[in-house]
């Protein structure tokens, strides 16, 4: 049974999948001979990652496929109810990887908090003949303790980010329309814990009295969630991650609230033209800024391969 693993998996997974009989490959099928490949090889499970796309025509033209997997969370690269509807088992890995991205989010706000993204690119070229403007330009860095941290959805990453937020003592605020109230586990190191029940809020509520916001919620389909009118109801001096998907954020808006002082700098991990970002999204100096590796950690990537191994081999009935 062979298992074309088409933007790659983890040599965890590999080695889960090959002890129970599979064969996995994973040769890079460009997008458009993805069919050809799939049939000429009989190819029984897909997986990707957010690379490539699985459409109907993918799913019509490739009638050995039994299984369609994606590492990670979101599934909007997949057709999955007309995949389902043809009997296609489709799986995921929600959890693998939320700790991988919540923490880049704080990457990302320890960053901008501190101006690393800009000093990063002129220390090496400057830090030698003007150390001294440089110390007294990235003077008024802001400390995160204390503060409030909005969450924008409060699923597995949005809950894993409320747990790093209040070890760190942050005050968090969430929105979510589909979950009422998240029990956040907070674990030290000496087995003690403390349980903190957070109700979620309407997301206007949440816009208006975060310092800091970060957004973990699907690509959206009808417009941005945050733009302009979004951006004017944010505190002056206020903070935007996102690592979630790109098209969440108007950029354009983005980079006016940037530059104007409205939004003090951003995180971005996902953009809206990916793989190819904006020059002036990818040139900002508020921006830090990662290619798309939210859940690219070692650990992230392991936990993945074998969610995606123990599931295509319980679907098979393989043991």
């Amino acid at each position: 049974m062979k298992v074309l693993a088409n933007d790659g998996l983890d040599q965890s997974g590999i080695d889960a999948l090959t002890e129970k009989g599979f064969e996995v490959i994973t040769t890079k099928v460009p997008q458009e001979f993805l069919v050809d490949y799939i049939n000429e090889h009989k190819i029984r499970t897909l997986l990707v990652r957010s690379a490539t796309q699985v459409r109907k025509d993918i799913i019509d033209g490739c009638p050995s496929i039994d299984i369609i997997g994606r590492g990670g969370v979101g599934m909007d690269n997949i057709d999955v109810d007309y995949a389902r509807e043809k009997g296609i088992h489709v799986i995921n890995t929600p959890s693998a990887s939320s700790e991988s991205v919540a923490e880049l989010v704080f990457a990302h706000l320890f960053s901008g908090a501190r101006f690393l993204q800009d000093s990063n690119r002129k220390m090496p070229l400057v830090g030698d003949t003007e150390f001294s403007g440089l110390k007294k330009a990235y003077a008024a860095g802001i400390e995160l303790r204390g503060k409030t941290i909005g969450i924008v959805g409060m699923g597995r990453i949005g809950q894993e980010v409320a747990r790093i937020a209040l070890g760190l003592g942050m005050r968090v605020v969430a929105a979510d329309n589909n979950v009422g109230k998240a029990s956040i586990k907070v674990k030290f190191y000496n087995n003690q814990f403390i349980n903190v029940d957070i109700e979620t809020e309407p997301l206007q509520e949440v816009l208006k009295h975060s310092d800091f916001i970060t957004l973990h919620v699907p690509a959206q389909k009808d417009g941005y969630m945050i733009g302009q009118n979004e951006f004017e109801i944010m505190k002056d001096g206020v903070a935007v991650v996102n690592c979630s998907r790109g098209g969440v954020i108007d950029e354009a808006a983005l980079i006016q609230a940037l530059d104007s002082g409205k939004v003090r700098f951003a995180g971005l991990d996902v953009f809206i033209n990916e793989p190819t970002p904006s020059k002036e999204i990818l040139n900002h100096s508020k921006i830090s800024l990662t290619p798309h590796t939210g859940a690219s950690t070692l650990e992230a990537q392991d936990r993945i391969g074998l969610s995606l191994a123990e599931q295509i081999s319980s679907i098979l009935q393989i043991q």
